[in-house]
């Protein structure tokens, strides 16, 4: 719970028993004395007024009246991409070879001869309480995006931030999640950062953090090399996180020991072993938003279009994680599956299949690329719209409450997004000139 933000409201609401209020949160969750939360509600409360109208450009937040939950950021939909779109726009231009305009999984740049790729992933929300399974598919998900740029992985990073009351021991559970993957892979965890979230300042036991990787290739797998006449090959997935935590918050435990699994990781090895990198145009892993959010990423970054067949793509997802997103009514195409999707020119098919098989992975000819815009799903014979929705498939109970539609006021939210968005620039470029000046 963040008791500062809940101050805040409290004050802006001139609420008269917001002490007290403060006080009996606290109490609910801190093993101490009512007069103690009475002390820690009333500091909180000054701290909280000290901060509530700060003045100059540095200390004005910019703001949109724009909640997160209400544009869909980090539900990988319709809002979480027009975001990340605005975020490429508040970082301009770079020197880098792939960066966040790009839309892809890593940023790339050179040094000494070489492509530099990194990228950085957060755990999954939803598995606070389950810190080695969120340690395991962050760290693996971290190397994914290495890997489909083409790139080697040569070391990994986290970074871990616990709640005021949760247990320290998460910290080590989490941290052996990630190099239980380190070690099956060789790929070293070298640093990393560890705090509370919040300080003082948010009181339960939630915990959060990221694992960011950096690789090295010669070769790139960018989306952007995606071309008419290429074929899209899907390797088997089982999912990760997502299907980790639909399977905790149904009730299917026994589902999560199918992402417990280095098959990606594998056929990425062989294909770099192989040395068939240099012969495939764009890869990409298939995570949160599903193949209907990388088909969109994808049409947009490479001015394609993407035909997808419903059939082959549905034979590649694990059984047992089928047969749950189907019988929970979750579309198995708007969620992540952890596959490898692989776009290569037809005459290199054979051999890419023939090196992923060997090495014991599945995988098959899923679609192809032609021109146009967007993608389509072809399904019993006949095409399909295959645009996000506006957020990824509802894999929860709340998410299934909050639901997928798109909300009336889009286009007004979208609105607002973008002049926040312009603030931040004006902003930077205001303190960028003062510095320049200084």
């Amino acid at each position: 719970m963040d008791i500062e933000g809940y101050a805040k409201r409290g004050i802006l609401r001139n609420d008269r028993g917001l002490k007290e209020k403060l006080a009996d949160r606290i109490h609910e969750i801190k093993n101490i004395s009512r007069k103690h939360a009475l002390e820690i509600a009333g500091a909180v409360i000054v701290e909280a007024n000290a901060t509530l109208n700060p003045e100059g450009e540095l200390l004005s937040p910019t703001t949109s009246g724009v909640t997160m939950g209400e544009f869909g950021v980090g539900s990988r939909g319709l809002g979480d991409f027009y975001t990340h779109e605005k975020i490429a726009e508040v970082i301009g231009r770079t020197s880098a070879v792939v960066d966040s305009s790009h839309l892809d999984d890593s940023g790339v740049v050179r040094a000494g001869g070489q492509y530099v790729v990194v990228t950085i992933d957060g755990m999954h929300s939803r598995l606070s309480d389950f810190p080695f399974l969120a340690g395991f598919h962050v760290a693996r998900a971290a190397l994914r995006d290495i890997y489909v740029m083409g790139a080697r992985p040569v070391a990994m990073l986290s970074d871990i931030h616990v709640a005021d009351d949760g247990d320290v021991a998460k910290i080590f559970d989490h941290i052996a999640g990630i190099t239980t993957v380190s070690e099956l892979t060789g790929i070293p965890l070298i640093t990393g950062s560890t705090l509370r979230i919040g300080g003082d300042m948010v009181i339960g036991e939630r915990m959060t953090g990221g694992v960011g990787a950096v690789g090295i290739a010669k070769d790139l797998t960018a989306r952007i090399q995606a071309m008419p006449g290429d074929i899209i090959i899907m390797t088997e997935g089982a999912g990760g996180g997502t299907v980790s935590t639909t399977a905790l918050y149904y009730g299917m435990h026994n589902v999560v020991d199918e992402t417990i699994n280095l098959k990606f990781i594998d056929a990425c090895e062989a294909l770099l072993e192989a040395g068939l990198i240099e012969k495939i145009h764009a890869m990409t892993d298939v995570t949160n938003g599903g193949v209907r959010g990388d088909a969109k990423e994808i049409a947009r970054t490479a001015g394609v279009k993407l035909i997808f067949e419903e059939e082959n793509l549905r034979a590649l997802v694990n059984r047992k994680v089928l047969e749950m997103l189907d019988k929970l009514e979750i579309d198995y195409l708007g969620v992540s599956l952890d596959a490898l999707l692989i776009i290569a020119p037809p005459e290199h098919a054979n051999e890419i299949l023939s090196c992923i098989w060997k090495n014991g992975v599945a995988a098959d000819i899923v679609g192809k690329i032609v021109k146009g815009k967007g993608a389509e799903l072809i399904m019993g014979g006949e095409s399909h719209d295959f645009t996000p929705r506006f957020r990824e498939s509802a894999y929860t109970p709340i998410k299934k409450l909050v639901g997928e539609k798109t909300p009336g006021d889009f286009e007004k939210m979208k609105k607002a997004v973008d002049k926040a968005a312009r603030q931040a620039i004006d902003k930077k470029k205001h303190i960028v000139e003062r510095l320049k000046r200084d």
